[in-house]
């Protein structure tokens, strides 16, 4: 098919475009930079459909909407780009150049969320049964409780770092949570300040234990709330959910895992595992602390992985090459 050349006001009207955002909104050079690439595209675009861009039409942006996206750009990749069309329009409608704008009621399509990363089961024992020999002692039992807690217990990072040793009006107030060992469970204060009890398993608690033995070897807190963090760093100040990433992400890598293990994935295998093993929702939602099921209903989709992993591994049907039948 014959192409029509660009028209040159066409041309002419990209630079001003570009130039207006570069002088007058007084956008960074990476941001005009990024325009002007949404504008080669869509420039692209119009001369492939022989159309002058002030002629544009919502149709014609729906048909190269489908366009990228049926070559695989995402819907995040594709939304940006919209907005880049749009505002050329916006402005060339204020230049009194077109009647409407044709980006204007055109969305990306809907991205799929993203399953949350869980680790299996055997990379989750792995992790948690680590010990690492060669550190401070008194690292690796504070890192082996907060791996039992995390991964045992399914706790935010937020929730951990804020735990007390124990219940203390001042924790009330403040809306600190705190292990009891005693009842074996952990009193936890989640999103929007509401607590929730969540019980200690046989190996959350026993790795508590060993901590708690060896903590107060660590220098006296700067102040009174480091004095009663569950855990603190060797300085004595409360450990902060930074320092929980960091020192995951190294345990992970030493244990032997093939991805660096952040502190959410372990709460995400928490419930994946709860999940497969008991196929209680509602429980599951009230060990995590959410207050919509609907949050906890995503877990599911992990789950039907899992089976559906099973079931091609195992399933003869499922196999490419079933095995011969006996006679």
């Amino acid at each position: 098919m014959a192409h029509l050349p660009l028209p040159e006001d066409d041309a002419a009207l990209i630079e001003r475009y570009l130039e207006h955002v570069r002088v007058e909104k007084r956008l960074a050079d990476r941001t005009v930079t990024l325009y002007s690439l949404d504008l080669e595209k869509l420039k692209t675009y119009a001369l492939q459909a022989e159309v002058q861009l002030k002629d544009v039409q919502s149709h014609h942006v729906r048909r190269w909407v489908a366009h990228m996206h049926g070559g695989g750009r995402s819907g995040r990749g594709i939304a940006l780009i919209l907005s880049g069309w749009r505002g050329f329009y916006v402005w060339l409608g204020r230049e009194g150049r077109i009647a409407s704008n044709p980006v204007q009621d055109i969305r990306a399509p809907r991205q799929a969320n993203p399953l949350p990363k869980a680790l299996g089961v055997d990379e989750a024992v792995q992790l948690a049964e680590h010990q690492e020999t060669d550190d401070d002692p008194w690292l690796e039992a504070r890192d082996a409780a907060m791996v039992e807690l995390l991964y045992g217990c399914g706790l935010r990072v937020g929730e951990l770092v804020t735990l007390d040793v124990s219940a203390s009006t001042e924790a009330e107030r403040s809306g600190r949570g705190w292990v009891d060992l005693q009842s074996g469970e952990a009193q936890v204060r989640g999103k929007g300040g509401k607590r929730r009890a969540v019980p200690l398993g046989r190996a959350a608690e026993a790795a508590l234990r060993r901590w708690l033995e060896i903590r107060s070897d660590a220098p006296a807190g700067v102040d009174a709330d480091a004095a009663r963090a569950l855990f603190n760093g060797r300085y004595g100040t409360r450990l902060t959910a930074a320092s929980v990433w960091q020192r995951l992400k190294r345990r992970s890598l030493l244990a032997g895992l093939a991805t660096p293990v952040h502190p959410h994935m372990l709460r995400h295998s928490f419930a994946s595992h709860m999940l497969q093993s008991s196929g209680d929702l509602r429980a599951v939602q009230e060990l995590l602390g959410h207050a919509n099921i609907a949050t906890t209903q995503v877990y599911t989709r992990l789950d039907f992985q899992h089976l559906a992993k099973a079931y091609d591994a195992a399933h003869p049907r499922a196999r490419k090459n079933p095995p011969p039948l006996r006679r």
